[in-house]
């Protein structure tokens, strides 16, 4: 007898081993349509990892965080797999979740330019649509390597960072932002568990979180996500830009910019400054947060209309 406790302290038996979907299934066809992994002792893995003994469950939905990276980190499948589709010639190199989305890099013959995301962007939500399936694979040609395993999406197989959602059908907010690179080009998109909240992150943003370079994306993405809490309406730029381009491009339409580098991670804070060049110095986080309040009062205030006499 397999005895599964859930989260909430509660538990189940099953009379023979039974896979994590199986769980959620057998919880509710809610449950079981939602999940992209489970945690079972602690442990993520995909919907189709076998329990074989008993175990404390939890199903992984896009609503929490590991749930949403997942979501990003099988779309850059789906984006390697579109690509491929539509440019023979493009070799895959490498595909991850980013902060609030996902990228692939390809070696390529021609250089694909930004004319041609809205025809990558369709191939993708065509093949969101035909719901392929995404497979662990245990026996295959390619040797796992670095915390990497096997995936098999329609007849190609990735080495990759799992888990992965089960089939390509829980993918459909996400949309692509970016293209870079010349011969060595990466592809960049953002993901969400919704529309509405695909449609929310395009709303002009407060402040933007600068990355220096890939060895801060984890931090920058930390920081981003601890503004939000705050009530902050930021972004992440963590592309694998100069930082000088990245800065020039958003002051453009952004009031602050949030610098992170190398001494920023190290200590735990971040540099300021406007879109005008304007240096506010370093600050930790939740200080960043104040004084951009504080910021908001004084120009609300100043906006109001004065007084008239009467």
């Amino acid at each position: 007898m397999i005895q599964i406790t859930l989260p909430d302290g509660s538990m189940r038996e099953y009379d023979q081993p039974l896979s994590v979907h199986e769980v959620a299934a057998s919880i509710g066809p809610g449950l079981a349509n939602a999940a992209v992994a489970g945690r079972v002792d602690g442990v993520l893995v995909d919907c189709e990892f076998m329990i074989r003994s008993s175990a404390r469950v939890n199903i992984v939905t896009p609503q929490e965080p590991d749930g949403l990276e997942i979501l990003r980190r099988s779309c850059s499948l789906m984006l390697a797999m579109a690509v491929k589709q539509l440019h023979a010639h493009a070799q895959l190199r490498t595909s991850s979740a980013l902060g609030d989305g996902f990228y692939c890099e390809f070696a390529v013959e021609r250089p694909l330019t930004a004319t041609d995301l809205p025809l990558i962007e369709t191939r993708m939500q065509s093949l969101a649509a035909t719901n392929h399936s995404i497979r662990h694979q245990k026996d295959s040609s390619l040797t796992p390597a670095d915390n990497q395993s096997l995936y098999r999406l329609g007849d190609t197989e990735y080495l990759t960072t799992g888990p992965h959602v089960p089939t390509t059908r829980v993918l459909q907010a996400f949309a692509l932002d970016h293209i870079s690179g010349t011969l060595q080009q990466r592809i960049y998109g953002t993901c969400w568990s919704s529309h509405q909240e695909l449609q929310q992150s395009r709303l002009p943003p407060q402040v933007v979180v600068v990355s220096m370079d890939d060895r801060q994306t984890t931090y920058a993405h930390a920081v981003t996500e601890r503004l939000r809490r705050n009530g902050v309406r930021a972004l992440a730029d963590l592309r694998n830009e100069k930082v000088r381009h990245k800065i020039r491009h958003h002051s453009q339409t952004v009031p602050y910019l949030v610098v992170v580098g190398e001494k920023e991670q190290a200590g735990e804070f971040v540099s300021v400054r406007s879109r005008c060049g304007e240096d506010f110095g370093r600050m930790g986080v939740e200080a960043v947060c104040d004084w951009l309040g504080q910021v908001d009062r004084v120009v609300a205030f100043a906006s109001k209309p004065a007084p008239t006499d009467t």
